[in-house]
């Protein structure tokens, strides 16, 4: 990584004089889709570290394929959303291009997606056809997996083992809130049991997942019931009340920085590939994490593991199809780049390129593929992204959450206004 240089980078977008700076910032190519010179325009967030991985791993990709120029476009998930949201309207969106959680849909809907069904280029030989179908969306294979992630509990075992505290193999609900609260009672080092957590979305899904609801339909509505949002916000409220968990003033807000945090708690809620980034910020500890609890009555195929997905626009030139399927192949197939990224991102849905990867994994990235491995082979019922319109979902819940924290709503009434406004706002999409 240390060897990239702005040259390189210019080099790959034969862009010359335009500056990195402004590329970085402005993420914009040329008018229409692609960069100069017929170059793919590739898009994707993510630190500084996630940056120079790709951009390495870039380098690696055109120096395979010298004949493909690759333009690419980067910055956090907030400003990459942002950005996309602008390139829609235009109709100047990347070739090819990461697809945030919430809006899957949304760009379907809005026709970003090219039909990726026996494209030329386009390398899926390592993938069943069992598993190819459970990457189309309604039937249509227009995008694909970059990577696979799940919910999880991370815990520090470092605090685990001075505090002489011992995780049960069995996890429940009530069982872990019972846990955590006479662990903050008892540590005797000031320690709390968890961070104040109910706005952590994929552990929220696996709760009403549990309770026999979705997050989701399938016919694009919310799953989840006033009752279901109104346990899940109460389990949190609970260890609030019993000083369980950090403050939200100790936390600075409903969303917590872990680096802020992540020495004040015994476990916290969490994604499988975040322990890869997270663990980093305290260098002294030891972080693990497993299953996240279930629920005694827990509905059957409860358990799901998540796709990231990202595709080819539709708008791309059928003269640059190949090279842009090409650079799909590279990210779904390539050592070379899983190498250089890792999984801070997530697992590879490529269980052969993991399987290779596996015995060079960081000891963290080591936890990641156990997670992950343990959950895909649970049973697991059909998931449904999010819907056209539920884009701000999730500030929906902070909203609601603040309310309750600070005593001007009950429970129940935030649960309710909560599945208002969601189902509002997808109506009106």
């Amino acid at each position: 990584m240390a060897d990239l240089t702005r040259r390189s980078f210019l080099t790959w977008t034969g862009v010359g004089a335009l500056s990195l700076a402004a590329m970085t910032l402005a993420g914009c190519g040329p008018s229409g889709s692609g960069g100069r010179d017929g170059s793919v325009r590739f898009a994707w967030w993510g630190g500084a570290d996630r940056q120079r991985a790709y951009l390495e791993g870039l380098d690696a990709f055109t120096a395979a394929n010298p004949d493909i120029k690759v333009a690419p476009e980067f910055g956090d998930y907030d400003a990459y959303q942002e950005r996309m949201t602008t390139q829609m309207a235009a109709r100047d969106v990347p070739d090819v291009f990461w697809i945030p959680s919430p809006a899957v849909l949304t760009y379907r809907d809005a026709g970003l997606y090219r039909d990726l069904e026996g494209i030329d280029g386009l390398d899926l030989s390592a993938f069943g056809a069992d598993q190819i179908e459970s990457f189309r969306l309604g039937g249509e294979l227009n995008t694909l997996p970059k990577s696979v992630f799940s919910p999880v509990v991370r815990y520090n075992a470092t605090f685990l083992e001075e505090d002489g505290v011992t995780l049960p193999e069995q996890l429940s609900w009530d069982g872990l809130a019972e846990l955590l609260v006479d662990y903050t009672k008892e540590n005797g080092s000031g320690r709390v049991g968890t961070t104040y957590g109910p706005y952590h979305d994929m552990p929220f899904e696996s709760f009403l997942r549990q309770r026999g609801e979705d997050l989701w339909t399938e016919d694009g509505r919310l799953g989840a019931s006033v009752d279901g949002v109104a346990a899940w916000i109460d389990w949190w409220e609970k260890l609030r009340l019993a000083g369980a968990t950090t403050t939200v003033s100790q936390q600075d807000g409903i969303e917590p920085s872990w680096a802020q945090v992540g020495d004040k708690v015994l476990l916290t809620f969490a994604n499988s590939n975040h322990i890869v980034d997270d663990a980093q910020a305290f260098p002294d500890y030891t972080f693990d994490q497993r299953d996240v609890p279930a629920a005694e009555d827990a509905a059957a195929g409860y358990h799901f593991t998540y796709y990231s997905r990202f595709a080819m626009y539709s708008g791309v030139p059928d003269d640059r199809v190949e090279s842009a399927a090409a650079l799909m192949s590279f990210n779904l197939n390539s050592p070379e780049l899983l190498g250089l990224v890792g999984l801070s991102a997530g697992a590879p849905p490529n269980a052969s390129l993991l399987d290779a990867y596996e015995p060079d994994a960081s000891p963290d990235e080591q936890k990641v593929i156990t997670v992950t491995r343990e959950i895909a082979g649970t049973e697991q019922r059909p998931r449904y992204e999010a819907p056209a319109g539920s884009g701000s979902w999730r500030d929906l819940m902070i909203r609601e959450l603040e309310e309750v924290t600070l005593g001007q709503k009950s429970v129940p009434d935030a649960a309710a206004a909560f599945v208002e406004a969601v189902e509002g706002e997808i109506a009106g999409a």
